[in-house]
């Protein structure tokens, strides 16, 4: 288990673009898979994975209510 996740955003951003979301999803999946790059048999199970993990996180930040933002 990773001991050194780091927050890669603020509790509350009033912008967060596809690109930030790709780069994150990219990121998790690579530590998740051990992988920098998958070999070219297992290219369409990473780039699925990353797309999934895209969309969740999406979802999630969609979803979240953050108390006092704005201010």
């Amino acid at each position: 288990m990773c001991r050194s996740i780091k927050t890669l955003r603020e509790p509350f951003t009033p912008q967060v673009t596809d690109t930030d979301i790709e780069a994150a999803a990219l990121q998790y999946v690579r530590k998740i898979s051990g992988f920098r790059a998958p070999a070219a048999h297992n290219a369409a199970a990473f780039d699925a994975a990353v797309a999934a993990v895209a969309e969740a996180t999406r979802t999630l930040l969609d979803q979240l209510v953050v108390r006092g933002a704005g201010r």
